[in-house]
Parts: structure tokens; C-alpha cells; sequence
């Protein structure tokens, strides 16, 4: 397979590989399968993998990391764009580096390429990783005092680039209102059935890079659907061109500017996700996607409490859903 193109990010001229490998994999369990399809990725070229601490998954990734330089499959981790995320239970101040340190302890890596709070709401500590947690956990996030620990992990030299994950244009220009370093990146869920238009405008106008998750609708999880890979739109479109629906959505994503990240543990379809580079999208394709009705795969609804920060969908992503 050919390499996969980069894209640069404007806050620390740094780049990051427009695809990226998931391990997001619900219920939120470890496996052998995980760890075996990682190490297939990166054989194929895959070279840019998105964990979290509440995946469970970053264990079985420092393993594969490990593994493929034994195998010679790469030369150094230098060669790996490696992401993680800040999970709510330890979105305080204080947390934030122990979490980080703990991450990369668990990929047994020196340093991340990106580190992400994870959602723009906080948890009591004592929460961990219990998913679901209780609605009485739930608490408001200091924004200022998590971003500037964020920031801390970006000058000692553990995060190269630091971000973060489902945030609204209103919550963002709420972070860059006191931030020092502002975010190189935010991850977010986008897909031809969840464009985020007026997102990615104010995030390019910003300089922040958008990262798309579950550009094929999250099926097979508990917030996620069959809508994106049941559209007739684009089986319309991917039968015409001789691709899979897969690849029209990834490679719309990425003719959006955006980087994209897709999870599968089918040793076929890592291979089939890397197929999107050598063709393209018509205009009057692009025009066809445009007019596919909108609809949200990940609402955010455990987040949502009369009692907690957040007391409906349209108050947790400040828009209509």
C-alpha cells in the first residue's frame, strides 16, 4: 500500500496522517483480536492509531507497538502518531498529568503525538472508568484549570499536540478565551449523515484541525446506527464508482480537509480503508451528499441530567441535534 498523505497542524507545525486507526470497540474490552489487527495495520501502512483510557484499549496497542518493532515493521515509534484521551473522572487540574503519565505507561511509550480531553463534561474521581456511570457523578468542567494542566503536558514534552473531543464552536471559543496554547485539534463526529459544517468553518477559521470519528455511523455500538451504511444515497454513488459505501464516506471526509479516523478488526476491510487515495468524487457526487438529510449518531445522552451540567442534547453540543 502506498503512504498515507499528512496534514499540517497550524498551532505547533507539526502533521498528523489523515487516516487513523480506531480501537474504540464496545463494551470497552481488551482482546487478542485487537492487538493482532494493529499489528496487521501497521504491515498495510497505517501508522497514525487513536486509543483512550476509558477503551481499554491502550494496553493492546502498546503491545502491538512493541511487537511490530520487533518485527522490523518499523523502525523506530518516532514513525507513529499516537493519540489518547483524558477521560471525565480525571478532568480536574490535578489529574490530568498522573492520567497521562498512566497512559503512557500503559502504551509504554515516552511521549504522545496527540493527547484529547475526551468530552467537555467532568466526572467525580471516584467514577474511574465504569461505563455507565452514575448521573449524580456528573459534574460541571473547569475548563481553564483542565486545559492549562493540558497545556503543562504539552511543555514538558509528554503531548506533542494537545486537543480535545466533542467540543461545540461555543465551547471552544470558550476555551481559547484563556488558553495559552489553544487546541491543534478537535475530534468529532462527522460522517455524510453528520456533516458539521458550521464546525469545521469555525475551526478552520480558528486553526484547529478537525479529526472525524465514526464516519460510518458507529454500527454495532450503543449510540451508534445503520443509517450511514443503509443510505441510499450512497450505495447509489459507491456502486457507480465500484467501491464500498466505506470508502465513499471515508473518502468524503477526507476530500473535506478532515482527518478521519475508522475502526475494524477485519484484516479485509483495514485493507479496503486504505483504498481511498487514488480516486475521486465527482462534483455532482459531492453535490448528492450535500442534500442527505442530518441526523446525529452520538447524542451524548448519559451525559444529559435535570441535576448535572448539562439538562438537554441541545445544552450539552449548543445547537439543535
Amino acid at each position: 500500500m502506498g503512504s498515507i498523505p499528512k496534514i499540517a497542524l497550524v498551532s505547533t507545525n507539526g502533521t498528523i496522517p489523515v487516516l487513523g486507526f480506531g480501537t474504540a470497540s464496545f463494551p470497552f474490552i481488551a482482546s487478542e483480536t485487537m492487538k493482532d489487527s494493529i499489528i496487521h495495520a501497521i504491515k498495510l501502512g497505517n501508522r497514525h492509531f487513536d486509543a483512550a483510557a476509558v477503551y481499554n484499549s491502550e494496553g493492546r496497542l502498546g503491545e502491538a507497538i512493541a511487537e511490530a518493532l520487533r518485527m522490523g515493521l518499523i523502525k523506530s515509534r518516532d514513525e507513529l502518531f499516537i493519540t489518547s484521551k483524558l477521560w471525565c473522572s480525571e478532568a480536574h487540574h490535578d489529574l490530568v498529568l498522573p492520567a497521562l503519565q498512566n497512559t503512557m505507561q500503559n502504551l509504554g511509550l515516552e511521549y504522545l503525538d496527540l493527547y484529547l480531553i475526551h468530552l467537555p463534561v467532568s466526572l467525580k474521581p471516584a467514577a474511574r472508568y465504569d461505563v455507565p456511570f452514575k448521573k449524580d457523578d456528573l459534574l460541571p468542567m473547569d475548563f481553564k484549570a483542565v486545559w492549562e494542566a493540558m497545556e503543562e503536558c504539552h511543555k514538558l514534552g509528554l503531548s506533542k499536540n494537545t486537543g480535545v473531543s466533542n467540543f461545540s464552536c461555543k465551547k471552544l471559543n470558550h476555551l481559547l478565551l484563556t488558553s495559552k496554547i489553544p487546541p491543534a485539534v478537535n475530534q468529532v463526529e462527522i460522517s455524510p449523515l453528520w456533516q458539521q459544517k458550521k464546525l469545521r468553518k469555525f475551526c478552520e477559521e480558528k486553526g484547529i484541525h478537525v479529526t472525524a470519528y465514526s464516519p460510518l455511523g458507529a454500527r454495532g455500538t450503543i449510540w451508534g446506527s445503520n443509517k450511514v451504511m443503509d443510505c441510499e444515497v450512497l450505495k447509489e454513488i459507491a456502486d457507480a464508482k465500484g467501491k464500498t459505501i466505506a470508502q465513499v464516506c471515508l473518502r468524503w471526509v477526507y476530500e473535506k480537509g478532515v482527518s478521519v479516523l475508522v475502526k475494524s478488526f477485519s484484516k479485509e476491510r483495514i485493507k479496503e480503508n486504505l483504498d481511498i487515495f487514488d480516486w475521486k468524487l465527482s462534483p455532482e457526487e459531492c453535490h448528492m451528499i450535500d442534500q442527505i438529510p442530518q441526523q446525529k449518531a452520538f447524542e451524548a445522552l448519559p451525559f444529559i441530567s435535570d441535576e448535572g451540567p448539562y439538562k438537554s442534547v441541545e445544552e450539552f453540543w449548543d445547537e439543535k441535534i
